[in-house]
């Protein structure tokens, strides 16, 4: 749950038939908290540079490959919506790949346009673009406007979705509530209902959440796929919540439908690990180095089993962080507390990471970072301020049992 929030990039469609259907499940949090995150500036705080840059390549060597994008400028399209397809593709391939460079390709277009020729729909997909870069105020403001003035009942609809979403991914869900609310009165279905089941999932009442959520998803199992596969990421997320197995089943659904999709394989390959099977995580996080998360987990799962290739990875996520810390583009801060906790063995560090990142992105996985930060550093005072957020929202998560501390 799912990351830009850890679910991730949102992107929606209207469905032949009139319903609000989801092109690719979100990653909270990103997607994705998650996974697809943008940059965090980290202030004042003075980074060393890395190691000296080793040469020791051939002056024929392939080092990386650039995606096409960034080989050649392609001109600005003449019309909206143009430009608007251009952008979403580019959203979905940030999110298919884990490549957050698509979204600075999509991010240079849209400010290239000129703000009084904005359509609803380019205002909607440059506020996906922003919430995945982390700037969710001006995302927001982006998603207000659209709702407040949009002639097209879709991109409204679109609009409160996606804010609706941005609402949950920083813990404010008053907020969230009215968007899922509006989404149900103008468009129901299992899209709307896992929206208003996520709302209520956070509040004190996931397990009437996740039933009803699972019987209106079996009522309507034969119907749109891509609502059904929204509906599946929200049971699992609510089942995990709830320390139900069954959250396995709804992950494993997805991914047998959508092997790509990026959140649903790092929460399946993370409950493996939370459930003492760090040897199923690896088939998981095989190939998806790449992907911070992933490369993350896949890190932990390697060191639980005694993995022969657990230096090497450790090693180039090291200097993976390191660039970007030293660049001031940190993409994951998230990735990087948890790699400190539970890899490095640095407690402090990891909490500051965490705290930083929990003022702007409050998902489970968040706070459950911040909590463990805290108890393996000795730090009440954080946990204390995490443990009154859970309880004024009434939010409880067998993940959590430094709660109990």
């Amino acid at each position: 749950m799912t990351t830009c929030s850890d679910r991730g990039l949102l992107c929606h469609q209207r469905a032949r038939h009139g319903a609000l259907v989801a092109l690719a499940p979100a990653l909270k949090g990103g997607a994705f908290s998650a996974i697809l995150t943008g940059m965090a500036v980290f202030g004042s705080a003075a980074w060393a540079a890395p190691a000296d840059i080793r040469t020791d390549f051939g002056d024929t060597d392939i080092l990386v490959t650039l995606p096409q994008p960034a080989l050649t400028q392609a001109p600005l399209p003449d019309n909206a919506a143009e430009l608007a397809d251009t952008i979403q593709q580019q959203i979905l391939q940030a999110r298919r790949d884990g490549d957050p460079r698509y979204l600075g390709y999509a991010s240079g277009l849209l400010s290239q346009w000129p703000e009084d020729r904005l359509t609803d729909r380019l205002r909607v997909l440059r506020a996906t673009v922003r919430q995945s870069l982390h700037q969710f105020d001006d995302a927001r403001a982006d998603l207000q406007t659209v709702i407040n003035t949009a002639n097209d009942p879709t991109q409204k609809r679109q609009a409160q979705l996606t804010l609706a979403n941005l609402e949950l991914v920083q813990g404010r869900y008053e907020q969230a509530a009215v968007q899922c609310q509006a989404l149900i009165e103008s468009s129901p279905g299992l899209v709307a209902h896992s929206c208003q089941a996520q709302v209520q999932g956070r509040t004190g009442h996931p397990q009437a959440a996740y039933q009803q959520l699972l019987d209106r998803t079996r009522a309507e199992q034969r119907h749109n796929s891509s609502a059904r596969l929204w509906a599946e990421g929200t049971l699992a997320d609510l089942a995990a919540q709830l320390g139900d197995a069954r959250a396995r089943d709804h992950w494993r659904f997805i991914l047998s439908q959508q092997p790509d999709d990026l959140y649903t394989r790092a929460r399946l390959a993370d409950w493996f690990l939370d459930n003492n099977q760090p040897e199923n995580t690896l088939p998981l996080t095989e190939g998806y180095e790449h992907v911070d998360s992933l490369a993350v987990i896949q890190a932990i799962a390697m060191l639980q089993t005694n993995h022969p290739q657990a230096n090497a990875v450790i090693t180039r996520l090291r200097e993976r962080f390191s660039e970007a810390r030293w660049r001031g583009s940190l993409l994951h801060e998230r990735d990087l507390a948890r790699f400190q906790l539970d890899v490095e063995g640095q407690p402090q560090q990891a909490l500051s990471h965490a705290l930083a990142n929990w003022q702007d992105q409050r998902e489970p996985e968040d706070t459950r970072l911040v909590l463990r930060a805290s108890v393996a550093a000795g730090e009440e005072e954080p946990a204390n301020t995490v443990r009154n957020w859970l309880n004024q929202h009434r939010q409880t998560d067998s993940r959590f049992p430094e709660t109990d501390s």
